[in-house]
């Protein structure tokens, strides 16, 4: 580990030991719908849904229904919702002006027989400043990791889909660690309420309440005191991370740090934050053979067909693409001798929102870090981290990566990637506002 790690934290990090049959990795959305709704219909004990937002579309309406059913069924069954608060009392982006999911959830209550309360956890009095961000769906002793929220193209209800990565691990520990998070950690917190009932405080009227939680959050962890921190077999461990300088941060740059041959990194807005762009370049340094997968503009969830009105949002798209031909240009020695690998994914009209990074043949990270300046700084996020020091999972560990890579195109250049001139006119006329009034750097901040 370089020495720049003096308090390093990967020695430290406690960990729940795995069997290589408990870890299963799906092979895709649809897949991760089927079981999703299979774990949710068998479930005896819990089932913690943990999600940025549970969508009202035909697969977000299945999935709640699926809980009210085994509520229903088994009373005694712990069942509970957390997404984010402010992300639900509003509709979609460019929408119009909508009532948001709380309506909804609240209807689905009035309705039913059955009540799976719906927590809304506010990170910030603004969404633009932080989100709700964990993932994670315990249910029983199996933990379903995605970084996917609930809606019709994260589970490809229909023909569309967005693509993620899908991992079940079959661990009491972790489970346990997850749900008393959520229980003692948010849910019991003053500034979460049920969205699934009327009459919502406003966000106003809990301010201090969500300055305290993002306090606590701070200095919060998984409890993994049952845990150890020997390093002699495959195990995992729970990482969560808010705010400037968080144990999740640092780990995802120890781990970059910790590289001596191979390093895959997947993000699908490419806007790296310093501090990973710094170990990258040190790892490249050292001769790591390194390669980023992101996806291509138009497999961005915010683009928007040049057919269409122009709306702010499509342009952000355009800026991560601004952001990687920067970089492939600043590393053009690397990419032309094949040290530095960077892939396109796109595949149809389906859009890419897959995240995380395998190091040398040892670590696996599953996360819903979008490895930018927010997910460092103002969201709530987590992971989970795989050592596999034995290599018990490097059958599996290849199929995802292949997978991954089979809709994947290298950038042979950097001339390769549009510019300006290239974009369509609305779209340049906003890019060059907004370098004109030198806010391009601010944006890059909190995208």
């Amino acid at each position: 580990m370089p020495s720049l790690f003096k308090r390093s934290l990967l020695p430290k990090l406690r960990s729940f030991p795995l069997t290589a049959d408990a870890v299963t990795i799906l092979s895709g959305a649809a897949e991760f719908r089927r079981c999703l709704l299979e774990k949710i219909a068998a479930a005896t004990q819990r089932i913690y849904i943990v999600a940025l937002y549970l969508q009202q579309d035909e697969a977000g309406q299945e999935i709640l229904d699926a809980l009210h059913a085994a509520k229903l069924a088994r009373p005694e069954l712990d069942v509970v919702v957390v997404v984010d608060w402010l992300r639900a009392q509003r509709g979609l982006i460019g929408a119009g002006k909508q009532p948001g999911n709380s309506a909804w959830y609240q209807e689905t209550t009035r309705t039913h027989e059955s009540v799976v309360p719906v927590y809304g956890v506010p990170v910030q009095t603004r969404e633009l400043f932080g989100v709700l961000h964990l993932k994670g769906f315990v249910i029983d002793d199996c933990v379903i990791y995605s970084g996917a929220s609930l809606n019709n193209v994260y589970l490809h209800k229909f023909d569309k889909y967005r693509y993620d990565r899908y991992h079940l691990l079959q661990n009491s520990a972790l489970a346990d660690s997850m749900q008393h998070l959520v229980q003692h950690g948010l849910v019991a917190s003053k500034a979460v309420h049920r969205l699934d009932l009327p009459n919502l405080p406003t966000t106003r009227s809990l301010r201090n309440d969500i300055g305290d939680l993002r306090s606590r959050l701070k200095h919060a962890a998984y409890d993994t005191t049952t845990g150890s921190t020997a390093k002699d077999g495959l195990s995992v461990s729970p990482l969560l991370g808010v705010g400037k300088n968080n144990p999740l941060s640092r780990v995802i740059c120890e781990l970059i740090a910790s590289a001596q041959h191979q390093l895959t990194i997947c993000t699908p807005y490419f806007n790296l934050p310093l501090a990973v762009t710094r170990e990258i370049n040190r790892a490249l340094a050292r001769g790591v053979k390194i390669d980023i997968v992101v996806g291509d503009k138009t497999a961005n969830d915010f683009y928007i067909p040049p057919s269409e009105p122009f709306k702010v949002i499509a342009a952000l798209p355009y800026l991560y693409e601004i952001s990687l031909r920067r970089f492939a240009k600043r590393h053009h020695r690397s990419v032309d001798s094949g040290q530095l690998n960077l892939h396109l994914w796109k595949d149809g009209d389906n859009t890419y929102h897959l995240k995380g990074m395998w190091i040398d043949q040892r670590y696996t990270l599953l996360t819903g870090n979008n490895l930018n300046p927010r997910a460092f700084r103002l969201d709530l996020e987590n992971a989970l981290l795989i050592d596999d020091p034995k290599g018990e999972l490097l059958a599996p560990r290849r199929s995802e990566l292949a997978e991954i890579f089979q809709h994947t195109t290298r950038i042979e250049r950097y001339q390769d990637l549009q510019t300006l001139p290239d974009y369509p006119a609305a779209v340049a006329k906003f890019l060059k506002r907004v370098s004109r009034v030198r806010i391009e750097r601010l944006l890059y901040r909190i995208l």
